[in-house]
């Protein structure tokens, strides 16, 4: 087995026993170990996550995978062939006035840990943020239409890595049905679509490591 997913199936293993922050409520919810070229972060599993036990598993991830078969992959194969993320990896709970409660900056800090190890781990050549949360963790933005539709340049873990945001695709949320966030959905997904990176994970093997 490759060395690098060696460590990164073990870090999952650690991952999964997390009980940093007791305002969270389990499971860890995380995708596939696999050694992709391409991460998604989301924001933070809802509350069917945990009982499927992969994260977008629920009504905001059909509109999310239907994005990308749009642009060339099944969520089949995208859960087989790209790493699912998560700015924190346990359920928030539920917000007293209606929704899932936003992590705190503290349970943000200590999850942060998390990822920073992953994207070190499978050195990637493009990151997908989704939503504002996971945005904000990785690029400067006070609004959605400064960076959805474009393209940017992250450097972290010693990588350079491209950046390439979307819109959260909850139900809840309008942004990306409505202008400008419409056209700049699609410009995103044309920018993630033209990307070598998508390219070699559409073509890729489900064995846990692209190359």
């Amino acid at each position: 087995m490759n060395e690098r997913l060696r460590s990164l199936i073990l870090h999952q293993e650690a991952l999964k026993n997390c009980v940093r922050c007791a305002g969270m409520i389990g499971p860890v919810v995380m995708g596939r170990a696999v050694l992709s070229p391409v991460i998604l972060i989301g924001q933070a599993p809802g509350g069917k996550e945990g009982q499927f036990g992969k994260p977008f598993a629920w009504t905001a991830g059909k509109t999310l995978f239907k994005w990308f078969a749009e642009i060339g992959i099944s969520e089949d194969n995208f859960r087989r062939n790209i790493y699912m993320a998560a700015v924190c990896r346990c359920f928030p709970g539920k917000n007293p006035k209606g929704g899932d409660r936003v992590p705190s900056p503290e349970e943000i800090d200590r999850c942060a840990d998390w990822l920073n190890a992953e994207i070190r781990l499978i050195r990637p050549k493009l990151i997908i943020p989704v939503g504002k949360l996971a945005i904000r963790q990785i690029l400067v933005a006070d609004r959605l239409d400064q960076v959805i539709g474009l393209r940017h340049e992250l450097c972290r873990e010693s990588l350079e890595i491209d950046v390439i945001p979307l819109p959260h695709p909850s139900g809840a949320s309008t942004w990306h049905r409505r202008e400008p966030g419409k056209t700049l959905l699609h410009n995103a997904l044309r920018l993630i679509r033209e990307h070598p990176a998508w390219g070699e994970v559409c073509h890729g093997s489900s064995d846990g490591v692209l190359t």
